[in-house]
């Protein structure tokens, strides 16, 4: 079987990214049905091109697999912590 290219694991990289962003948003009480909302669309759609594009995907999944259930901040790798505290704030206010 010949190797899957680059094209083509792509999308199975990108739906992690979506998983990854949506469990951390729940460790963070973010409601992500706040999207929604006009002025903090833009802020959902760059955290997920970010969280799509990242690095640290062993590294997040391992956080999210070993982290308790509930979080005031996102690790320190993660490419989205400011995101995600302007939304925690935003929800919290």
């Amino acid at each position: 079987m010949a190797a899957l290219t680059k094209h083509e694991h792509q999308p199975v990289e990108h739906a992690r990214g979506a998983i990854n962003l949506y469990e951390m948003m729940e460790r963070l009480r973010i409601d992500p049905r706040s999207g929604v909302i006009p002025r903090l669309s833009l802020r959902y759609a760059t955290a997920l091109h970010r969280c799509e594009a990242c690095q640290y995907k062993d590294a997040c999944r391992d956080w999210l697999d070993h982290a308790p259930s509930m979080v005031k901040f996102a690790p320190h790798f993660c490419p989205d912590a400011d995101i995600l505290f302007e939304l925690q704030f935003d929800q919290a206010g």
